[in-house]
């Protein structure tokens, strides 16, 4: 414990003198930042509105910015949590509080992708006004990879009240208007390094067309909640004129049926498809299923997946970030591995930026992602998995 706490400080101290570039290198040139770096709850009087950001936003394509990408890593059970609905649901699913030590680690191991998962609606008011506490908070949290040169997605994530159904459609569509106007004003002097992800996971919870790619009606619904999104951030101002936005289909769903029936906008070179795809099902997710990679079939799942992305967006130039992938942990270190090398070598060799899921479990018979121990000082729990995943996306 003495020893990590050591350690702690030594990293805090390295914070003010220059953050390391993707692959380890260390970059003196780097952001000074934009908030602060202070783990403890975010008090009243941090709440308040601080002077706006302003940065300059480069006016290049999401195609040129993927390039820059390598993998990413998700901050997964924290803000994304529900049935909570005070600033304290950041731990009400795992115990720890966010810092800037793990945006830091995060640089340092090669990751330059931090998705933060942000579940908005139980922290909103019934005119949808989103709590300033809460909103703080994501700010700060933003700031933690803003500060090290981290790209940050930050999305709606498990938003319990949009259903797409006809007979909620209008309801969906104005509380996502405002929220999206809210997130949008928020962060409209942000550079290229704040992406916009306007939806997780639409689908029709519980039903039994939740996650097998929906019908052509709830397709639909998804598309013009997509079009909500993108026309709130677009007419914004700011920097939100040129803010790349990931749009999502149909749950996610790394399904072609799913995927050739998501919404993109015409004439805009700064958007980005998102798709979960946790690959080989039966080894990456599914609890009951197995603990062994098995080369033939692993490998034929996931080549199908990334020609499906080939032949409906990449070929055509549209890029596509995968916003969650992962295997669970079966006490099966090496099957883990030789998943994750070949998953993310594809990935590498496509242009596709993959982004780790996080939800902070490592123990139990559940959906156990954990990769980073985030307290009392963040380090790799797997750290033969961070490396195989990183050498091969930095390379």
């Amino acid at each position: 414990m003495k020893i990590k706490k050591i350690i702690a400080a030594v990293m805090a101290l390295t914070l003010g003198m220059g953050v390391m570039t993707s692959c380890g290198k260390k970059d003196e040139s780097s952001s000074e930042g934009t908030g602060n770096s202070g783990a403890e709850n975010t008090s009243q009087a941090e709440a308040e509105k601080k002077e706006p950001v302003q940065m300059e936003i480069r006016d290049i394509s999401s195609a040129e910015l993927v390039k820059e990408m390598t993998i990413g890593w998700n901050l997964g059970n924290t803000m994304d949590a529900t049935n909570n609905s005070t600033v304290d649901a950041e731990v009400s699913w795992q115990p720890n509080r966010t810092n800037e030590q793990m945006c830091l680690l995060l640089k340092e191991s090669g990751f330059n992708v931090f998705r933060v998962p942000v579940s908005w609606g139980e922290h909103m008011d019934e005119s949808y006004n989103v709590d300033p506490e809460w909103m703080a908070r994501v700010h700060e949290i933003v700031d933690y990879g803003i500060n090290n040169g981290l790209f940050v997605i930050l999305n709606t994530h498990h938003e319990e009240w949009y259903f797409p159904t006809a007979e909620n459609k209008d309801q969906d569509i104005e509380q996502l208007t405002a929220l999206w106007k809210q997130i949008a004003e928020e962060f409209k002097g942000y550079d290229e390094h704040l992406i916009f992800e306007g939806l997780n996971e639409p689908r029709m919870r519980g039903t039994n067309m939740e996650w097998n790619g929906g019908d052509s009606n709830s397709r639909a619904i998804v598309a013009e909640y997509e079009q909500a999104f993108y026309k709130t951030v677009r007419e914004s101002g700011g920097n939100n004129e040129k803010r790349h936005l990931m749009m999502t289909g149909y749950a996610a769903s790394s399904s072609r049926v799913a995927l050739q029936d998501l919404w993109l906008p015409e004439n805009d070179d700064k958007v980005i498809v998102s798709v979960h795809a946790y690959l080989p099902y039966s080894l990456a997710l599914d609890t009951k299923g197995t603990d062994k990679w098995d080369e033939s079939s692993g490998q034929n799942e996931i080549d199908n997946f990334f020609y499906t992305l080939d032949d409906l967006f990449l070929s055509n130039n549209i890029p596509v970030i995968i916003g969650e992938f992962g295997t669970v942990n079966k006490n099966n270190l090496d099957d883990r591995l030789a998943c994750a090398k070949y998953y993310v070598q594809q990935a590498k060799d496509r242009g596709v930026p993959a982004i780790w899921w996080d939800n902070n479990a490592f123990v139990g018979n559940g959906e156990n992602f954990g990769l980073m121990d985030r307290e009392p000082m963040p380090e790799w729990k797997f750290p033969e998995l961070v490396t195989a995943m990183t050498d091969i996306a930095c390379k």
